[in-house]
């Protein structure tokens, strides 16, 4: 296995894209990161797309962008895990050029959701549940979320109350990143007075679903045009993990095992315990994820992953000045959902983060990153350790 560096990113912003196709939005973070790369040409495609057959009627990604794109004749493929499609593709990729098979791979991801409104979306992304035993009886995600948050506070004996420091720390976040579809602060007053969504959750604990594309640059380092100007990110560790589909298979619904094994594997092919990160972009679908994963992920113990939103002082634990930082841009909740885009979204926005070039939201002394993102609730969990080289 060889070094792994990301060399080009790009994205679009995360929004009601009404007047761009799928293909539109992908090529605009193709160009994007290719010229980020400095031009260099890709052998791969692996694209990451949870929604494009039932929501936009396409299927056959790969060929798609490829075509539209300018970059036929080489390898193409779609990958799809739910949620964690992006973080699919970007392994693909890395899998690609860390076995030598494979030069240059350019990772996209890419989702249309307002390509059609109201139940067809549901029905949609409720494909990403068993079929046979859940969405047939009607379950939705949001839904099942919910009832993993009453039954946290139930666990605990907790007011649903504690969940308000993510949302508002993500919309914070989200303020100063120029992409993300919610760009305005939240007060808590805001948080305790919104409406609920499905009982417990309410719409600031749920991430807007929302259209966008992100596109990836992967190569050696060898391989880099000479004078490379950015700060070398390399791909430290990769992990990919499954768990029981449906929650009502598994021992412990509040125990996502995969997350935790995920984490673990990642980390020991970086050579690095989860406590050396500088910063962790999660899965925050909903709040309850977030909890669920900071405690799975071992930065806390079960039915205590609430208190690192807590104001210490001023700051908490995951605020870009704490010794956590989540959600940097804004996570799910605040940049948007873009479906099966999300992973290469946490990827972008992590490598903006060991550059130094997050502006605003700039985590002080950023070296290591991990980048997580689900498939349902937990059911794959795909992890990523991100570590800069010296400037």
């Amino acid at each position: 296995m060889t070094d792994v560096v990301i060399a080009g990113i790009g994205q679009t912003p995360v929004s009601e894209l009404w007047g761009k196709s799928l293909r539109e939005l992908a090529l605009e973070a193709i160009v994007a990161a290719a010229l980020d790369a400095g031009g260099l040409q890709p052998q791969a495609l692996f694209v990451g797309n949870m929604l494009a057959p039932q929501l936009s009627h396409q299927a056959h990604l790969g060929a798609l962008l490829a075509d539209f794109a300018g970059l036929t004749g080489i390898e193409a493929a779609t990958l799809e895990a739910a949620g964690a499609s992006g973080g699919a593709a970007l392994r693909a990729g890395f899998m690609a050029v860390a076995s030598g098979q494979v030069d240059v791979a350019l990772v996209v991801g890419v989702e249309k959701f307002s390509d059609q409104v109201g139940a067809p979306v549901e029905a949609a992304i409720a494909t990403a549940s068993d079929s046979d035993f859940e969405a047939v009886q009607g379950l939705t995600p949001t839904a099942q979320a919910a009832l993993l948050m009453r039954r946290y506070l139930h666990e605990y004996n907790l007011p649903r109350e504690i969940f308000a420091g993510f949302p508002l720390i993500a919309h914070a976040n989200g303020a100063g990143n120029p992409n993300a579809m919610f760009r305005k602060a939240i007060s808590a007053e805001a948080y305790h007075t919104a409406g609920l969504v499905s009982d417990p959750l309410n719409m600031f604990d749920v991430a807007p679903n929302a259209d966008g594309a992100s596109a990836l640059i992967l190569t050696r380092p060898e391989l880099l045009p000479p004078q490379f100007p950015h700060r070398l990110v390399r791909v430290a560790g990769s992990s990919m993990v499954s768990d029981r589909l449906a929650l009502h298979d598994r021992a412990n619904p509040m125990d996502f095992q995969a997350v935790r094994q995920s984490v673990q594997r990642a980390c020991e092919k970086a050579h690095i315990s989860p406590l050396q990160i500088d910063l962790f972009e999660l899965y925050d679908a909903y709040s309850i994820y977030a909890v669920l994963t900071l405690e799975a992920a071992g930065f806390a113990g079960r039915g205590q992953g609430w208190q690192l939103a807590v104001n210490q002082d001023g700051v908490s634990a995951i605020s870009l000045n704490g010794s956590l930082p989540i959600s940097t841009l804004g996570g799910l909740k605040a940049r948007g959902n873009p479906g099966g885009a999300t992973g290469v979204y946490q990827c972008v926005e992590a490598v903006l983060q060991l550059r130094g070039q997050a502006g605003k939201n700039q985590v002080p002394d950023a070296h290591r990153a991990m980048i997580q993102c689900l498939g349902g609730p937990a059911s794959t969990a795909i992890t990523h350790i991100l570590e800069a080289g010296d400037s």
